[in-house]
Protein backbone atom coordinates (compact mmCIF):
# COMPACT_ATOMS: atom_id res chain seq x y z
CA UNK A 1 0.00 0.00 0.00
CA UNK A 2 1.54 3.60 -1.01
CA UNK A 3 1.57 5.87 1.78
CA UNK A 4 1.83 9.99 1.22
CA UNK A 5 1.99 13.02 3.51
CA UNK A 6 5.00 14.21 5.03
CA UNK A 7 3.33 13.51 8.73
CA UNK A 8 3.00 9.71 8.86
CA UNK A 9 0.37 7.52 7.52
CA UNK A 10 -2.77 8.97 6.83
CA UNK A 11 -5.68 7.30 5.08
CA UNK A 12 -5.50 4.77 2.22
CA UNK A 13 -5.09 5.36 -0.92
CA UNK A 14 -8.07 5.05 -2.95
CA UNK A 15 -9.16 4.85 -6.59
CA UNK A 16 -9.77 8.51 -7.04
CA UNK A 17 -8.34 9.83 -10.15
CA UNK A 18 -8.45 13.05 -12.24
CA UNK A 19 -12.41 12.77 -13.11
CA UNK A 20 -13.31 12.08 -9.50
CA UNK A 21 -10.93 14.96 -8.39
CA UNK A 22 -12.92 17.61 -10.97
CA UNK A 23 -16.26 15.57 -9.08
CA UNK A 24 -15.30 16.46 -6.34
CA UNK A 25 -14.64 20.10 -6.84
CA UNK A 26 -17.66 20.50 -8.76
CA UNK A 27 -19.71 19.12 -5.53
CA UNK A 28 -17.90 21.14 -3.03
CA UNK A 29 -18.74 24.04 -4.87
CA UNK A 30 -22.64 22.62 -5.06
CA UNK A 31 -23.40 25.00 -8.25
CA UNK A 32 -27.42 24.22 -7.94
CA UNK A 33 -27.47 25.17 -4.45
CA UNK A 34 -24.86 27.97 -5.50
CA UNK A 35 -27.53 29.25 -8.43
CA UNK A 36 -30.29 29.35 -5.52
CA UNK A 37 -28.48 31.00 -2.23
CA UNK A 38 -26.31 33.53 -4.11
CA UNK A 39 -27.26 34.51 -7.92
CA UNK A 40 -29.90 36.56 -6.77
CA UNK A 41 -27.99 38.19 -3.98
CA UNK A 42 -25.32 39.00 -7.18
CA UNK A 43 -27.85 40.30 -9.74
CA UNK A 44 -29.27 42.57 -6.74
CA UNK A 45 -26.23 43.96 -6.42
CA UNK A 46 -24.94 44.33 -9.92
CA UNK A 47 -27.91 43.63 -12.26
CA UNK A 48 -26.85 43.32 -15.55
CA UNK A 49 -23.24 42.83 -14.83
CA UNK A 50 -23.53 39.54 -12.78
CA UNK A 51 -21.68 37.97 -15.72
CA UNK A 52 -18.55 40.86 -15.62
CA UNK A 53 -18.57 40.18 -11.88
CA UNK A 54 -18.15 36.35 -12.34
CA UNK A 55 -15.99 36.48 -14.98
CA UNK A 56 -13.15 38.67 -13.25
CA UNK A 57 -13.92 37.48 -10.10
CA UNK A 58 -12.67 33.87 -11.83
CA UNK A 59 -9.77 35.46 -12.83
CA UNK A 60 -7.91 35.91 -9.04
CA UNK A 61 -9.61 32.42 -8.19
CA UNK A 62 -8.01 30.55 -10.94
CA UNK A 63 -4.67 32.40 -9.22
CA UNK A 64 -5.68 30.51 -5.86
CA UNK A 65 -6.33 27.46 -7.61
CA UNK A 66 -2.69 26.89 -9.27
CA UNK A 67 -1.05 28.43 -6.14
CA UNK A 68 -2.91 24.96 -4.34
CA UNK A 69 -1.73 22.82 -6.81
CA UNK A 70 1.76 23.96 -7.26
CA UNK A 71 2.08 23.52 -3.28
CA UNK A 72 0.34 20.27 -3.80
CA UNK A 73 3.04 18.95 -5.52
CA UNK A 74 5.99 19.68 -3.23
CA UNK A 75 3.87 18.33 -0.27
CA UNK A 76 0.95 16.01 -0.41
CA UNK A 77 -0.72 16.41 3.20
CA UNK A 78 -4.69 16.22 3.66
CA UNK A 79 -3.83 19.36 6.07
CA UNK A 80 -3.34 21.42 2.56
CA UNK A 81 -2.70 25.05 3.37
CA UNK A 82 -2.42 23.92 7.30
CA UNK A 83 1.17 22.24 6.11
CA UNK A 84 1.60 24.80 3.35
CA UNK A 85 1.61 27.72 5.00
CA UNK A 86 3.43 26.51 8.08
CA UNK A 87 6.07 25.49 6.09
CA UNK A 88 6.38 28.59 3.81
CA UNK A 89 5.54 31.21 6.19
CA UNK A 90 5.22 30.93 9.42
CA UNK A 91 3.63 27.75 12.21
CA UNK A 92 1.69 30.13 13.76
CA UNK A 93 -0.07 31.39 10.17
CA UNK A 94 -0.34 27.60 8.80
CA UNK A 95 -2.15 26.41 12.12
CA UNK A 96 -4.49 29.23 11.67
CA UNK A 97 -5.35 29.04 7.78
CA UNK A 98 -5.89 25.33 8.68
CA UNK A 99 -7.88 26.63 11.67
CA UNK A 100 -10.00 28.78 9.33
CA UNK A 101 -10.74 25.75 7.32
CA UNK A 102 -11.87 23.66 9.87
CA UNK A 103 -14.18 26.83 11.41
CA UNK A 104 -15.49 27.84 8.15
CA UNK A 105 -16.78 24.11 7.09
CA UNK A 106 -17.91 23.26 10.26
CA UNK A 107 -19.90 26.20 10.11
CA UNK A 108 -20.95 25.98 7.23
CA UNK A 109 -22.32 22.37 7.94
CA UNK A 110 -24.03 24.07 11.02
CA UNK A 111 -26.07 26.72 8.41
CA UNK A 112 -26.55 24.54 5.31
CA UNK A 113 -27.75 21.50 7.26
CA UNK A 114 -31.36 23.35 8.01
CA UNK A 115 -31.79 24.64 4.32
CA UNK A 116 -30.80 21.00 3.07
CA UNK A 117 -33.67 19.40 4.97
CA UNK A 118 -36.07 22.40 3.39
CA UNK A 119 -34.94 21.70 -0.38
CA UNK A 120 -35.85 17.89 0.12
CA UNK A 121 -38.95 18.64 2.13
CA UNK A 122 -40.09 20.71 -0.78
CA UNK A 123 -40.46 18.21 -3.60
CA UNK A 124 -42.63 16.22 -1.45
CA UNK A 125 -45.06 19.58 1.02
CA UNK A 126 -44.01 23.24 0.31
CA UNK A 127 -46.13 24.06 3.55
CA UNK A 128 -43.94 21.05 5.51
CA UNK A 129 -40.65 22.79 4.24
CA UNK A 130 -41.55 25.88 6.19
CA UNK A 131 -41.43 24.48 9.19
CA UNK A 132 -37.98 24.97 10.55
CA UNK A 133 -38.15 21.99 13.33
CA UNK A 134 -39.39 19.49 10.85
CA UNK A 135 -36.52 20.79 8.27
CA UNK A 136 -33.74 20.43 10.65
CA UNK A 137 -35.07 16.91 11.61
CA UNK A 138 -35.02 15.93 7.97
CA UNK A 139 -31.64 17.72 7.22
CA UNK A 140 -29.84 16.40 10.50
CA UNK A 141 -30.84 13.02 9.42
CA UNK A 142 -29.11 13.27 6.51
CA UNK A 143 -26.05 14.84 7.59
CA UNK A 144 -25.95 11.75 9.98
CA UNK A 145 -26.32 9.44 6.95
CA UNK A 146 -23.39 11.33 5.24
CA UNK A 147 -21.16 11.52 8.52
CA UNK A 148 -21.86 7.51 8.57
CA UNK A 149 -20.84 7.23 4.62
CA UNK A 150 -17.61 9.57 5.49
CA UNK A 151 -16.09 7.77 8.30
CA UNK A 152 -16.79 4.23 6.72
CA UNK A 153 -15.28 4.97 3.60
CA UNK A 154 -17.97 3.66 1.56
CA UNK A 155 -16.81 3.17 -2.39
CA UNK A 156 -20.35 3.29 -3.29
CA UNK A 157 -19.96 6.99 -2.10
CA UNK A 158 -18.22 8.13 -5.09
CA UNK A 159 -20.45 6.43 -7.48
CA UNK A 160 -23.19 8.16 -6.15
CA UNK A 161 -21.78 11.47 -5.71
CA UNK A 162 -20.61 11.37 -9.81
CA UNK A 163 -24.15 11.24 -10.91
CA UNK A 164 -25.70 13.76 -8.67
CA UNK A 165 -23.26 16.36 -10.03
CA UNK A 166 -24.08 15.43 -13.12
CA UNK A 167 -27.53 15.51 -12.81
CA UNK A 168 -27.12 19.03 -11.55
CA UNK A 169 -24.68 20.36 -14.24
CA UNK A 170 -26.57 18.67 -17.07
CA UNK A 171 -29.55 20.42 -15.84
CA UNK A 172 -28.20 23.81 -14.84
CA UNK A 173 -26.66 23.63 -18.66
CA UNK A 174 -29.54 22.22 -20.36
CA UNK A 175 -31.08 25.31 -18.49
CA UNK A 176 -28.82 27.71 -19.73
CA UNK A 177 -29.00 26.19 -23.42
CA UNK A 178 -33.09 26.48 -23.53
CA UNK A 179 -32.48 30.22 -22.84
CA UNK A 180 -31.40 30.88 -26.11
CA UNK A 181 -34.12 29.37 -28.15
CA UNK A 182 -36.98 31.47 -25.90
CA UNK A 183 -38.39 34.56 -25.94
CA UNK A 184 -36.14 37.13 -24.15
CA UNK A 185 -36.62 40.09 -21.83
CA UNK A 186 -33.29 41.22 -23.00
CA UNK A 187 -31.19 40.41 -25.56
CA UNK A 188 -28.16 39.18 -25.18
CA UNK A 189 -25.06 41.75 -25.04
CA UNK A 190 -21.54 41.48 -24.69
CA UNK A 191 -21.72 44.35 -22.71
CA UNK A 192 -22.50 42.13 -19.95
CA UNK A 193 -18.62 41.16 -20.07
CA UNK A 194 -17.46 44.77 -19.08
CA UNK A 195 -17.79 47.34 -16.68
CA UNK A 196 -20.23 49.54 -18.43
CA UNK A 197 -23.23 48.10 -16.22
CA UNK A 198 -21.81 48.90 -13.29
CA UNK A 199 -22.37 51.98 -11.61
CA UNK A 200 -23.21 54.28 -8.26
CA UNK A 201 -25.89 51.45 -7.34
CA UNK A 202 -24.49 48.46 -8.96
CA UNK A 203 -20.13 48.67 -7.78
CA UNK A 204 -17.88 45.94 -8.79
CA UNK A 205 -17.13 45.83 -5.05
CA UNK A 206 -20.73 44.78 -4.16
CA UNK A 207 -20.46 41.93 -6.77
CA UNK A 208 -17.27 40.44 -6.26
CA UNK A 209 -17.99 40.30 -2.45
CA UNK A 210 -20.76 37.78 -3.20
CA UNK A 211 -18.67 36.09 -6.22
CA UNK A 212 -15.81 35.07 -3.61
CA UNK A 213 -18.61 32.97 -1.89
CA UNK A 214 -19.80 31.49 -4.88
CA UNK A 215 -16.36 29.82 -5.88
CA UNK A 216 -15.58 28.46 -2.51
CA UNK A 217 -15.41 24.87 -2.03
CA UNK A 218 -13.43 23.49 -5.12
CA UNK A 219 -10.28 23.03 -3.04
CA UNK A 220 -11.58 19.95 -0.76
CA UNK A 221 -9.42 17.95 -3.19
CA UNK A 222 -6.11 19.30 -1.81
CA UNK A 223 -7.20 17.94 1.44
CA UNK A 224 -8.08 14.33 -0.22
CA UNK A 225 -4.41 14.42 -1.84
CA UNK A 226 -2.98 11.67 0.27
CA UNK A 227 -6.11 9.28 -0.53
CA UNK A 228 -5.81 9.91 -4.11
CA UNK A 229 -3.54 7.53 -6.62
CA UNK A 230 -0.91 10.72 -7.64
CA UNK A 231 -2.37 12.66 -5.48
CA UNK A 232 0.31 15.08 -5.92
CA UNK A 233 -0.29 15.57 -9.74
CA UNK A 234 -3.98 14.87 -9.62
CA UNK A 235 -5.70 16.78 -6.41
CA UNK A 236 -4.34 20.00 -8.00
CA UNK A 237 -5.04 19.37 -11.70
CA UNK A 238 -8.58 18.35 -10.28
CA UNK A 239 -9.43 21.11 -8.33
CA UNK A 240 -8.50 23.56 -10.86
CA UNK A 241 -11.05 21.78 -13.53
CA UNK A 242 -13.19 22.00 -11.26
CA UNK A 243 -13.32 25.85 -10.58
CA UNK A 244 -13.19 26.28 -14.31
CA UNK A 245 -16.47 24.28 -14.59
CA UNK A 246 -18.06 25.60 -11.87
CA UNK A 247 -17.37 29.19 -13.22
CA UNK A 248 -18.75 28.66 -16.46
CA UNK A 249 -21.69 27.14 -15.44
CA UNK A 250 -22.19 30.08 -13.31
CA UNK A 251 -21.53 32.29 -16.34
CA UNK A 252 -24.21 30.43 -18.36
CA UNK A 253 -27.05 30.31 -15.98
CA UNK A 254 -26.18 33.90 -15.55
CA UNK A 255 -26.69 34.84 -18.59
CA UNK A 256 -29.81 32.82 -19.15
CA UNK A 257 -30.80 34.71 -16.59
CA UNK A 258 -30.49 38.26 -17.58
CA UNK A 259 -32.03 37.07 -21.06
CA UNK A 260 -35.32 35.84 -19.77
CA UNK A 261 -35.98 37.13 -16.48
CA UNK A 262 -33.86 40.08 -16.48
CA UNK A 263 -32.75 41.57 -13.08
CA UNK A 264 -35.64 42.63 -11.40
CA UNK A 265 -36.92 39.09 -11.67
CA UNK A 266 -34.20 37.38 -10.40
CA UNK A 267 -33.86 39.66 -7.55
CA UNK A 268 -37.64 38.81 -5.89
CA UNK A 269 -37.57 37.52 -2.33
CA UNK A 270 -40.27 35.09 -2.98
CA UNK A 271 -37.09 32.01 -2.50
CA UNK A 272 -38.28 30.65 -6.07
CA UNK A 273 -35.90 32.21 -8.38
CA UNK A 274 -34.62 28.80 -9.47
CA UNK A 275 -37.84 27.51 -10.55
CA UNK A 276 -38.95 30.48 -11.68
CA UNK A 277 -35.56 30.18 -14.02
CA UNK A 278 -36.51 26.60 -14.61
CA UNK A 279 -40.09 27.51 -16.07
CA UNK A 280 -38.74 29.80 -18.39
CA UNK A 281 -36.89 28.08 -20.22
CA UNK A 282 -38.23 24.84 -19.93
CA UNK A 283 -42.35 25.56 -19.73
CA UNK A 284 -44.20 23.48 -17.74
CA UNK A 285 -41.18 21.01 -16.25
CA UNK A 286 -38.21 22.94 -15.96
CA UNK A 287 -39.23 24.63 -12.71
CA UNK A 288 -39.79 21.37 -10.95
CA UNK A 289 -36.26 19.48 -12.43
CA UNK A 290 -33.98 22.19 -11.31
CA UNK A 291 -35.62 22.12 -8.28
CA UNK A 292 -34.40 18.53 -7.66
CA UNK A 293 -31.63 19.56 -8.80
CA UNK A 294 -30.64 21.26 -5.51
CA UNK A 295 -31.61 18.58 -2.35
CA UNK A 296 -28.97 16.65 -4.61
CA UNK A 297 -26.68 19.62 -4.60
CA UNK A 298 -26.73 20.33 -1.06
CA UNK A 299 -26.36 16.23 -0.15
CA UNK A 300 -22.89 16.32 -1.96
CA UNK A 301 -21.68 19.63 -0.69
CA UNK A 302 -22.13 18.92 2.97
CA UNK A 303 -20.29 15.93 2.17
CA UNK A 304 -17.47 17.12 0.73
CA UNK A 305 -17.76 19.76 3.44
CA UNK A 306 -17.28 17.88 5.69
CA UNK A 307 -14.03 15.63 4.30
CA UNK A 308 -12.25 18.82 4.12
CA UNK A 309 -12.60 19.52 8.01
CA UNK A 310 -12.19 16.02 9.11
CA UNK A 311 -8.68 15.67 6.88
CA UNK A 312 -7.89 19.21 8.29
CA UNK A 313 -8.17 18.06 11.71
CA UNK A 314 -7.18 14.88 10.83
CA UNK A 315 -3.41 16.64 10.16
CA UNK A 316 -3.34 18.69 13.27
CA UNK A 317 -4.18 15.58 15.70
CA UNK A 318 -1.02 13.62 13.53
CA UNK A 319 1.02 16.71 14.14
CA UNK A 320 0.26 16.70 17.91
CA UNK A 321 -1.13 20.80 17.07
CA UNK A 322 -4.36 19.16 18.47
CA UNK A 323 -5.26 15.82 20.39
CA UNK A 324 -3.63 12.95 18.74
CA UNK A 325 -6.92 10.93 18.99
CA UNK A 326 -7.90 13.18 16.12
CA UNK A 327 -4.82 11.93 13.86
CA UNK A 328 -5.78 8.32 14.16
CA UNK A 329 -6.92 5.67 11.62
CA UNK A 330 -8.90 3.62 11.77
CA UNK A 331 -7.91 -0.31 11.28
CA UNK A 332 -10.51 -1.24 9.42
CA UNK A 333 -12.22 1.47 7.45
CA UNK A 334 -8.96 3.11 7.02
CA UNK A 335 -10.49 6.41 7.86
CA UNK A 336 -9.89 9.22 10.38
CA UNK A 337 -13.51 8.47 12.29
CA UNK A 338 -12.03 10.17 15.07
CA UNK A 339 -12.08 13.48 13.66
CA UNK A 340 -15.33 12.50 11.75
CA UNK A 341 -17.46 11.90 14.81
CA UNK A 342 -15.97 15.19 16.45
CA UNK A 343 -16.99 17.55 13.46
CA UNK A 344 -20.41 15.58 13.39
CA UNK A 345 -20.78 15.90 17.32
CA UNK A 346 -20.13 19.75 16.91
CA UNK A 347 -22.62 20.76 14.17
CA UNK A 348 -25.46 18.08 15.87
CA UNK A 349 -24.85 20.06 19.29
CA UNK A 350 -25.27 23.62 17.21
CA UNK A 351 -28.20 22.37 15.30
CA UNK A 352 -30.11 21.42 18.77
CA UNK A 353 -29.09 24.53 20.16
CA UNK A 354 -30.59 26.57 17.21
CA UNK A 355 -33.63 24.52 16.69
CA UNK A 356 -34.61 25.35 20.08
CA UNK A 357 -33.37 28.74 20.67
CA UNK A 358 -35.65 31.93 19.82
CA UNK A 359 -33.59 33.30 16.67
CA UNK A 360 -31.37 30.66 16.29
CA UNK A 361 -32.36 30.01 12.98
CA UNK A 362 -31.03 34.11 11.99
CA UNK A 363 -28.03 32.59 13.61
CA UNK A 364 -27.79 30.48 11.09
CA UNK A 365 -28.41 32.73 8.46
CA UNK A 366 -25.65 34.95 9.56
CA UNK A 367 -23.30 32.15 10.03
CA UNK A 368 -22.64 31.88 6.20
CA UNK A 369 -21.79 35.44 6.06
CA UNK A 370 -19.29 35.32 8.31
CA UNK A 371 -17.98 32.44 6.61
CA UNK A 372 -16.53 34.60 4.15
CA UNK A 373 -13.69 36.42 6.05
CA UNK A 374 -12.44 32.87 6.92
CA UNK A 375 -12.28 31.39 3.75
CA UNK A 376 -10.73 34.75 2.58
CA UNK A 377 -8.15 34.45 5.21
CA UNK A 378 -7.07 31.28 4.59
CA UNK A 379 -6.81 31.71 0.34
CA UNK A 380 -4.48 34.79 1.13
CA UNK A 381 -2.26 32.78 2.80
CA UNK A 382 -2.00 30.12 0.29
CA UNK A 383 -1.50 32.82 -2.49
CA UNK A 384 0.83 34.53 -0.56
CA UNK A 385 2.75 31.43 0.46
CA UNK A 386 3.30 30.24 -3.64
CA UNK A 387 4.56 33.18 -4.41
CA UNK A 388 7.22 33.09 -1.20
CA UNK A 389 8.31 29.31 -2.56
CA UNK A 390 8.84 29.43 -5.67
CA UNK A 391 10.48 32.79 -5.18
CA UNK A 392 13.96 31.55 -6.81
CA UNK A 393 11.92 30.53 -9.93
CA UNK A 394 9.76 33.36 -10.34
CA UNK A 395 12.29 34.48 -13.57
CA UNK A 396 13.04 31.31 -15.09
CA UNK A 397 10.04 31.46 -17.48
CA UNK A 398 7.14 33.50 -18.77
CA UNK A 399 4.89 30.84 -17.55
CA UNK A 400 6.42 30.67 -13.96
CA UNK A 401 6.25 34.23 -13.67
CA UNK A 402 2.34 34.49 -14.52
CA UNK A 403 1.10 30.96 -12.84
CA UNK A 404 3.96 31.17 -9.81
CA UNK A 405 3.44 34.55 -9.30
CA UNK A 406 1.08 37.26 -11.06
CA UNK A 407 -1.92 35.13 -10.77
CA UNK A 408 -1.53 34.21 -7.18
CA UNK A 409 -0.51 37.22 -5.72
CA UNK A 410 -3.61 39.01 -7.12
CA UNK A 411 -5.70 35.66 -5.74
CA UNK A 412 -3.91 36.88 -2.69
CA UNK A 413 -4.91 40.49 -3.15
CA UNK A 414 -8.38 39.89 -4.58
CA UNK A 415 -9.26 37.76 -0.84
CA UNK A 416 -7.55 40.32 1.24
CA UNK A 417 -9.59 43.10 -0.38
CA UNK A 418 -12.63 40.73 0.06
CA UNK A 419 -12.15 40.39 3.80
CA UNK A 420 -11.17 44.58 3.92
CA UNK A 421 -14.53 45.05 2.45
CA UNK A 422 -16.50 42.78 4.03
CA UNK A 423 -15.37 44.02 7.47
CA UNK A 424 -17.51 47.31 7.77
CA UNK A 425 -20.65 45.88 5.43
CA UNK A 426 -21.22 42.67 8.32
CA UNK A 427 -23.17 42.88 11.15
CA UNK A 428 -21.92 42.79 15.21
CA UNK A 429 -23.07 39.14 15.11
CA UNK A 430 -21.81 38.14 11.73
CA UNK A 431 -18.26 39.71 12.79
CA UNK A 432 -18.60 37.91 15.58
CA UNK A 433 -19.16 34.46 14.24
CA UNK A 434 -16.28 34.87 11.32
CA UNK A 435 -13.49 36.55 13.38
CA UNK A 436 -14.67 34.61 16.73
CA UNK A 437 -14.56 31.58 15.40
CA UNK A 438 -10.70 32.24 13.73
CA UNK A 439 -9.70 33.65 16.85
CA UNK A 440 -10.81 30.73 18.71
CA UNK A 441 -8.11 29.09 17.08
CA UNK A 442 -4.69 30.80 19.39
CA UNK A 443 -6.19 28.67 21.87
CA UNK A 444 -5.29 25.63 20.66
CA UNK A 445 -1.89 26.67 18.50
CA UNK A 446 -0.44 28.41 22.15
CA UNK A 447 -1.34 25.89 24.09
CA UNK A 448 0.61 23.53 21.35
CA UNK A 449 3.43 25.34 21.58
CA UNK A 450 3.78 25.72 24.71
CA UNK A 451 3.82 21.91 25.22
CA UNK A 452 6.94 22.60 23.51
CA UNK A 453 8.90 20.20 20.97
CA UNK A 454 6.22 19.64 18.18
CA UNK A 455 7.64 18.93 14.56
CA UNK A 456 5.35 21.50 13.32
CA UNK A 457 6.86 24.10 15.17
CA UNK A 458 10.34 23.32 13.58
CA UNK A 459 8.73 22.02 9.63
CA UNK A 460 11.25 21.85 6.85
CA UNK A 461 10.79 24.63 4.77
CA UNK A 462 9.27 23.10 0.76
CA UNK A 463 11.84 23.01 -1.92
CA UNK A 464 10.27 24.08 -4.85
CA UNK A 465 13.49 21.66 -6.98
CA UNK A 466 11.99 18.61 -5.40
CA UNK A 467 9.20 18.78 -7.04
CA UNK A 468 10.32 17.05 -10.79
CA UNK A 469 11.94 14.45 -8.32
CA UNK A 470 9.10 13.67 -6.36
CA UNK A 471 7.17 13.45 -9.02
CA UNK A 472 9.33 10.69 -10.38
CA UNK A 473 9.41 8.93 -7.19
CA UNK A 474 5.50 8.71 -7.42
CA UNK A 475 5.21 7.32 -10.78
CA UNK A 476 8.16 4.54 -9.68
CA UNK A 477 6.52 4.11 -6.57
CA UNK A 478 2.75 3.68 -8.92
CA UNK A 479 4.95 1.37 -11.07
CA UNK A 480 6.79 -1.21 -8.40
CA UNK A 481 3.30 -1.39 -6.73
CA UNK A 482 0.38 -0.54 -7.95
CA UNK A 483 0.12 -3.93 -9.52
CA UNK A 484 0.21 -5.39 -6.44
CA UNK A 485 -1.85 -2.92 -4.06
CA UNK A 486 -4.94 -5.45 -2.45
CA UNK A 487 -8.29 -3.16 -3.46
CA UNK A 488 -10.39 -3.51 -0.27
CA UNK A 489 -12.34 -1.30 1.44
CA UNK A 490 -11.13 1.92 -0.43
CA UNK A 491 -12.27 5.39 1.10
CA UNK A 492 -12.62 6.50 -2.50
CA UNK A 493 -12.95 10.27 -1.96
Amino acid sequence: MVRTGSGGSGPRTSALGTFDSVVMAVAGCGPAYTVIALIPALVAAVGFAAPAALLYGAIPMVGIALAFRHLGRLDVNSGASYSWVARSLHPFLGFLSGWAVVAATTLFMTASTTPAGKATLSLLDDKLAENDVVATSVGLGQFLLIAAVVASGAKVAARVRAVAVGIQLALLLAVAVAALTRDAHAAFSFSWFGFGHFDATHTFTAGVLVVGALYWGWDVTANLSEETRGGRRVSGLGGLIGLLVVAMTLLALTVSANMILGPDAVTSEDGGFLSELGDAAWPGVGGTLLVLAVPLSMVATLETTLLQATRTLFAMGRDRTMPSLLGRIHPRRQTPVASTLAVGSVVVTALICASVTDGGMAVLEDTLMGIGLLVAFYYALVGIAVVVTYRSLLFASAGNLICLGLLPIIGATFNIWIFAASVPTLTGVQLAIGLGSLALGLVPVTIARLQGGRSFFRARRLDPSAADREDEHARDAEMVGGAHRREGLLSDF
